[in-house]
């Protein structure tokens, strides 16, 4: 592992490791939670990285517990990979709009059809839109020192989402269709 660069996933696991030890049960979930908005990562990749990791003496597993989980715990020398990780500059994000892709080949679909995938994903963005506003909101009422990191990602996921349901709306009648949109998205500063 020390070979070659620590790729993102493997940092944010080491990352999490840096709280205490957890199984990958634990990290799967802790992951879903804390950046399953802006970063996927699969249960299978979860547990593969960690056996790489273990390989490469960056965590060491614990003792099997209830329900066969290993906890695992980061090392000296995955405190330093992930140090040395995090003074990397990011690599350049990849769009990758499955939408965006089916909205290429527009013209080859029927119509109806091109509209209901439309509507489908506006109504997931306005959502996700509703929950980090909300979730944003609770922060400001319940949370007298809130993390600065953290609200910077969720700030960011407004933004996202604000310019994805803008994005929408502009969309030509063609391919969104003429039906007003089934919801209402409320306008407001995010930040």
């Amino acid at each position: 592992m020390t070979d070659r660069p620590l790729n993102a996933t493997a940092a944010s696991l080491l990352g999490f490791l840096h709280e205490g030890p957890l199984t990958g049960w634990d990290l799967v979930q802790t992951a879903q939670r804390r950046i399953g908005n802006f970063w996927s990562l699969t249960q299978s990749q979860v547990y593969r990285e960690l056996g790489t990791m273990a390989d490469g003496g960056l965590v060491a597993a614990g003792e099997r517990g209830a329900r066969d989980r290993r906890p695992y715990e980061i090392t000296d020398a995955g405190r330093a990979a992930f140090a040395e990780w995090l003074t990397r500059v990011p690599s350049d994000e990849n769009i990758r709009f499955p939408l965006l892709l089916a909205i290429s080949f527009g013209q080859r679909m029927a119509p109806a059809d091109l509209h209901r995938i439309v509507r489908h994903h506006r109504r997931l963005h306005a959502d996700r839109l509703a929950g980090y506003r909300h979730n944003l909101e609770t922060i400001r009422r319940h949370v007298p020192d809130p993390d600065p990191y953290q609200l910077a990602t969720l700030t960011f996921g407004i933004a996202h989402e604000e310019a994805a349901v803008g994005w929408f709306d502009g969309l030509p009648v063609a391919i969104r269709g003429e039906a007003p949109w089934d919801d209402d998205v409320p306008g407001g500063e995010a930040s």
